[in-house]
């Protein structure tokens, strides 16, 4: 640990696991999305791995959940998006994707929710936008989130920029953030690794050091 000006400076991923300074986010697993990943089985294995480690440390965990509105109640970019990802060239031809009850929208059951642990909606890509987790991890003395889920090139790397400029340090464990396209993973990768303000590492390695718990 670097001590500078007052400050701890966390310099490595055993440093950074604290169920005191870190919380795990469980970005998307939706049986909608979940399905269109890229060795679905292998990554959904590799999060329900890091999230039995995290329950098993005493971790926080903060899980996320996209919705889509009626397309009478969307506004413009919600609109736009529906018909890029649905190439449709009408905005009336376009279906919700995600409506709140819907069986796409619903967390896998293999990862479903404690009691003890929070789902926060959301309509956009980075998990703060319009959502409660900022305050909520501020409020709990939270200075280091670890991302799981999917898709990391679709909205985990717009998670993992916005923790960031929002002075938490993230933590990317790359086996269990899932993707759907192979050159857009490698891209978001480099992006990331380049841009030096987040960590990245494997599953097997911080379920380890999470399931110590404070030890």
């Amino acid at each position: 640990m670097e001590h500078a000006y007052g400050l701890d400076i966390p310099r490595t991923l055993e440093e950074v696991c604290h169920p005191q300074r870190m919380a795990l986010l469980v970005y998307d697993m939706q049986a909608g999305i979940v399905q269109q990943v890229l060795n679905a089985q292998q990554v959904t294995s590799n999060v329900v791995s890091v999230v039995t480690a995290a329950r098993q440390g005493g971790y926080r965990i903060f899980f996320s959940r996209h919705l889509s509105l009626p397309n009478q109640a969307a506004g413009v970019s919600q609109l736009r998006t529906a018909m890029a990802w649905q190439r449709k060239d009408k905005a009336e031809e376009t279906k919700p994707s995600f409506p709140r009850d819907s069986p796409q929208a619903q967390i896998i059951p293999e990862v479903t929710p404690l009691e003890s642990e929070v789902i926060f909606e959301k309509l956009g890509m980075s998990f703060f936008v319009g959502t409660p987790l900022e305050m909520a991890l501020r409020d709990c003395g939270i200075s280091a989130v670890a991302i799981v889920g999917v898709v990391l090139e679709v909205g985990i790397e717009p998670t993992i920029r916005h923790a960031a400029d929002l002075g938490f340090l993230p933590v990317l464990i790359a086996d269990a953030c899932g993707s759907v396209n192979e050159q857009a993973r490698k891209r978001s990768l480099d992006a990331l690794t380049f841009g030096g303000s987040s960590m990245m590492t494997d599953s097997a390695t911080i379920s380890d050091l999470l399931a110590r718990g404070g030890q």
